[in-house]
């Protein structure tokens, strides 16, 4: 059979199955999968392979943990550990992208793998979609998941003072988001976990937006018959309700508690609007950021190899130098 009809056939059955069996009987947008991103690029991208989501010996998983229960709505969450793990190990929270309504955590999984087997515990969030609550419901179950990996933190051998956060497009935009308002109670769900902080002490953006209202900003393109993916988040357009746009802005809390970043960031701009602005604020508090920007690369460049290898490099990397050595 040919290799590209095999790999195509075999990405559509992962993402069936990845999808089938998420979110009970919430309803769910799959318009954005491993199979719908590979079909969009492969044309301009021919030589693009999709990563492997397979789970070594090396590394242990838990999966579909529940982490919160709303109404009888649970919310999961994933941990990958390495597997001879006995002490307690440095924590990265991942946030997966889709538009704040679709995608999956276990999209997440080679990231998740490659950490644990850099001795990090990895865990992937599900989150709300707009299509079940709008903006902030994804920001507090994140920060609630946050506060649920500290309270369960001996259990799964998680260090809670060095717990970071990562995220890719939308989810990108989430982790700088909460990241931005480490040591305040915005977005805190007092009713779960209170005795816990959600603060991180590191955070990785992998091009996701950290202003929306901003010149180099794409979000919010609403047309007839087809509404924005932010739009639809927020619940009314930016013209509608731009303070609300403006308080989902990492961009407008960041201050001097924000922890070291790291972005790494596709080629196109849009994905990274407020990116520089910030980076030059936090230059001002004398906060650590880096930046690596991948020439020719698409939006989803982490799904696929040959960027993958790269981004987790430069992901564990960074882990390594601003969460590990703390």
């Amino acid at each position: 059979m040919n290799r590209l009809i095999l790999t195509t056939l075999l990405i559509t059955l992962c993402s069936l199955c990845c999808f089938s069996q998420e979110m009970g009987n919430n309803p769910v947008d799959t318009s954005y999968t491993l199979f719908s991103a590979y079909n969009k690029l492969i044309k301009k991208f021919p030589f693009i392979q999709p990563v492997k989501a397979e789970i070594p010996s090396s590394v242990t998983v838990k999966k579909n943990l529940v982490y919160a229960n709303y109404d009888g709505r649970e919310m999961h969450i994933d941990v990958y550990m390495p597997a001879d793990i006995t002490k307690p190990a440095p924590a990265v929270i991942l946030i997966h992208g889709g538009g704040w309504r679709s995608g999956n955590k276990n999209m997440e999984t080679p990231l998740a793998v490659y950490l644990a087997q850099k001795g990090f515990v990895a865990a992937a969030v599900e989150y709300s979609f707009s299509t079940e609550a709008l903006y902030p419901a994804a920001v507090v179950d994140s920060k609630t998941a946050i506060r649920w990996l500290r309270k369960n933190a001996r259990e799964l051998h998680v260090n809670p003072d060095k717990i970071a956060i990562a995220g890719n497009s939308s989810g990108g935009q989430l982790a700088a988001l909460i990241a931005s308002t480490n040591e305040s109670d915005r977005f805190i769900d007092s009713t779960r976990y209170a005795e816990f902080s959600s603060d991180v002490q590191a955070v990785i953006d992998i091009d996701g937006i950290l202003a929306f209202i901003h010149p180099e900003s794409g979000e919010g393109v609403d047309q007839p018959g087809k509404i924005s993916a932010a739009t639809q988040w927020f619940g009314y357009s930016k013209e509608e309700k731009p303070e609300l746009w403006n308080d989902a802005s990492a961009l407008t809390h960041a201050g001097k508690t924000f922890p070291p970043v790291l972005f790494i960031n596709s080629s196109i701009p849009r994905f990274h609007a407020g990116r520089d602005d910030l980076i030059f604020r936090l230059n001002s508090l004398g906060i650590y950021s880096e930046t690596h920007e991948i020439p020719n690369s698409p939006h989803t460049f982490w799904l696929f190899d040959p960027w993958f290898d790269q981004t987790a490099r430069w992901t564990a990397n960074f882990l390594i130098n601003h969460l590990s050595k703390l």
